[in-house]
């Protein structure tokens, strides 16, 4: 099994629209990354944890910018989502390259790129 070194954050909707929904276009996004080679980081996947135990908005926001702080790209999916279009101004500017397709990813940065600065 090739090691997998490339972390990519999931940037997309959650609360616009229909939740249910935007987790499970999340959970694809997931999926289609691990399956190209990629270490996926969706914080989606929260929103279990969220009905177990709830958090105000910006400990979420905390959360998340913590996960996507330690990742070498952001994958933007499709979607009206202010938290998502925060997010990909918080990666530009801490110099985390954003992404907004799967083609441009694999052409630009491959699943195991030798860059390991985070």
């Amino acid at each position: 099994m090739a090691r997998r070194e490339t972390w990519v954050y999931i940037a997309g909707p959650y609360t616009h629209g229909d939740v249910a929904e935007n987790v499970h276009n999340a959970c694809l996004t997931w999926k289609a990354l691990w399956d190209a080679g990629y270490v996926p980081i969706c914080p989606h996947w929260t929103h279990m944890q969220h009905i177990i135990e709830p958090m105000t908005y910006d400990r979420w926001l905390e959360y998340d910018t913590f996960l996507l702080s330690v990742c070498h790209a952001v994958l933007r999916i499709p979607g009206p989502s202010d938290g998502a279009d925060k997010e990909v101004e918080m990666a530009t500017q801490i110099e985390i390259p954003v992404f907004f397709n799967m083609q441009s990813l694999v052409d630009t940065l491959p699943p195991n790129a030798d860059e390991q600065s985070r």
